[in-house]
């Protein structure tokens, strides 16, 4: 199975889990591995939540495409993050491309602004 990991994904990863230089390409293994394996179930609006392997508790949102998992996001279950939600938090604020009144899966991403362009 060919997984594509969006950039998104791979920030979150970084926030959450760990800070890594190759960060899609740990994604891209880790999901590849855990729905080899058949960590999978059905998430809503035809999304696939893919269950870690090494962690119980992170959970991958996938989006089927013909033959490729594409990571959308990824969320840690439970009180207890790897990461507490206040330093990725304090990310987020310095973060131009979040746009405000959203959080994680639920927010929206701001287009990036053009050279000129104000809001």
């Amino acid at each position: 199975m060919l997984v594509a990991v969006t950039d998104h994904a791979a920030q979150r990863f970084r926030q959450r889990v760990r800070g890594t230089l190759e960060a899609k390409t740990e994604v891209a293994v880790r999901v590849a591995r855990a729905h080899a394996a058949g960590r999978v179930q059905s998430g809503d609006r035809g999304a696939l939540l893919v269950r870690d392997l090494e962690r119980q508790d992170l959970v991958y949102v996938c989006r089927p495409e013909l033959r490729e998992l594409i990571v959308v996001t990824l969320w840690e279950e439970g009180d207890s993050p790897a990461v507490p939600r206040r330093f990725t938090d304090a990310l987020r604020r310095d973060d131009d491309r979040v746009g405000e009144g959203g959080s994680g899966a639920q927010g929206q991403l701001s287009p990036p602004k053009r050279s000129g362009e104000t809001q």
